[in-house]
């Protein structure tokens, strides 16, 4: 889940004037525009992942960021980006977001990815892994998906396994390798139950 808050203004404006003037270090240099983009006219973009992981005060904080590009700190007063950023927030829905702070932001719905591009990454993330390999992993967690899992798995599990396979010399991916990897993709043990109650999925 992808949240681009209507302002544009966000988190990262906060590092742009925390600093107080004794640091020796301007407003203007110490603002991530200038870090992220080589100018300091041009908005950058900061983002703020797993805000549903942070607690109830933190949100109530976006909040200023968001609307002023600012951030206020008893001992420093009012500080202000000199570049407001373009912010963009992430979610897992661990827990639901505060209706203000959706209010300001656009939705945007990221969808897990299909098993030619879940197999694309691995190859990326495992360029040592085979090809095969790749794509018999990235199709087995969809179908793992499937199941009514407490923690379906994601593309880092993904990754995860197709490396446990490759460090272990898999050469066919048989009920074997996956009975001695399956922690690598399975984190629960009722998820374990419900998988291997499944039959064959890989």
């Amino acid at each position: 889940m992808l949240w681009r808050p209507l302002s544009s203004s966000g988190p990262s404006a906060a590092s742009a004037s925390l600093l107080p003037s004794s640091t020796g270090i301007s407003e203007v240099s110490a603002c991530p525009a200038e870090a992220s983009t080589g100018s300091p006219d041009r908005a950058p973009n900061a983002s703020s992942d797993e805000v549903d992981r942070a607690d109830d005060e933190f949100e109530a904080f976006l909040l200023e960021l968001l609307a002023e590009a600012a951030v206020t700190i008893p001992e420093l007063g009012t500080r202000r980006a000199v570049v407001p950023p373009i912010p963009v927030l992430t979610s897992n829905r661990t827990r639901e977001l505060h209706d203000a702070l959706k209010r300001r932001c656009l939705y945007q719905w990221i969808a897990h990815p299909d098993a030619d591009r879940v197999a694309a990454i691995i190859r990326l993330r495992v360029p040592e892994a085979e090809g095969w390999l790749a794509e018999r992993v990235a199709r087995s967690v969809r179908r793992l998906r499937g199941f009514d899992l407490a923690k379906p798995p994601g593309v880092a599990e993904a990754i995860d396994w197709a490396a446990a396979l490759h460090v272990l010399g898999v050469r066919e991916l048989d009920e074997d390798a996956v009975r001695h990897t399956l922690s690598a993709v399975v984190k629960y043990e009722e998820d374990r139950a419900v998988v291997e109650a499944g039959g064959r999925w890989w």
